[in-house]
């Protein structure tokens, strides 16, 4: 992305990447854990070279000026009032709203209770947030795929264990599909002070609200991915019932977690199918 810098507003500033022209369709592109708006730059590319505005933030608690002390400032309505307020700050009343990993979950939280906010959504990895609730409830598969989350909740323990032996086992997690200079990022902005405790944040900010979450009522295209170790295929498949609009599901065969690197082709598809909503 050509363009970078700052958005401040409630007292925090967002690290930004912009991108297009500023007259194109604009997209909003919200990373997962435990990256930054790096993970976007081969969708970008693509989607700037069909003449969308592409905006993308380093969310809060990866952006070193929007990383507030205490899990109780990374609930999920505080993300998802992060990106109302990006969208204010770029005087945008709608946008296709896309996220993978955790950027879904807000995507898919914002959607459900702001829809006149978004022509469409694309979400990446996690399905709907009640689709994935019953799914780690109710599947033994996906229960074991969520098992990690039990440690990432343990303050102090998660953040030992991932980046000792430099990290190793961080790095371990982006194998095979995201190249090494970007994982070195995504190191190194883990390393910072803070940084990590703060990604993790919002995995100890969880609550199971998050599976009452209404069903989301705007154009949606939901991607999985076969190879995702994360993500089962239950909760995928039934994504579909939490959305009342018009909706696509993409099955990428043999792709891991991390979508949008290893697959921006599909992605810059997907979203482009929904230029329109």
């Amino acid at each position: 992305m050509a363009e970078t810098g700052p958005a401040a507003y409630d007292d925090l500033t967002f690290d930004v990447r912009v991108a297009g022209p500023r007259d194109g369709a604009p997209v909003v592109l919200l990373h997962g854990f435990p990256q930054t708006s790096r993970s976007w730059t081969p969708v970008a590319r693509l989607l700037v070279g069909r003449g969308f505005r592409v905006i993308a933030p380093d969310q809060r608690g990866y952006s070193p000026g929007a990383r507030p002390t205490g899990v109780e400032h990374y609930g999920i309505s505080a993300l998802a009032g992060d990106v109302l307020g990006l969208l204010d700050e770029f005087g945008l009343d709608r946008v296709h709203l896309v996220g993978h990993d955790w950027g879904a979950s807000v995507a898919w939280y914002l959607a459900a209770h702001h829809p006149e906010r978004l022509t469409a959504l694309t979400a990446i990895s996690v399905p709907h947030l009640a689709a994935y609730g019953w799914a780690v409830r109710e599947d033994d598969d996906q229960r074991e795929r969520a098992s990690y989350i039990r440690v990432y909740r343990e303050e102090g323990r998660a953040e030992d264990l991932l980046l000792a032996d430099g990290a190793r086992r961080l790095r371990a997690m982006f194998a095979p599909g995201v190249d090494r200079d970007a994982v070195d990022h995504y190191v190194a902005a883990m390393s910072a002070p803070g940084a990590l405790t703060a990604a993790l944040n919002w995995y100890r900010a969880m609550t199971r609200d998050l599976e009452s979450t209404p069903p989301v009522r705007v154009p949606t295209t939901y991607i999985w991915s076969t190879g995702d170790t994360a993500i089962g295929r239950a909760g995928a498949e039934r994504c579909r019932e939490f959305v009342d609009a018009d909706y696509e599901f993409v099955v990428l065969p043999d792709v891991s977690h991390w979508i949008p690197e290893e697959a921006p082709t599909e992605v810059a598809n997907a979203i482009g199918r929904r230029r329109n909503g």
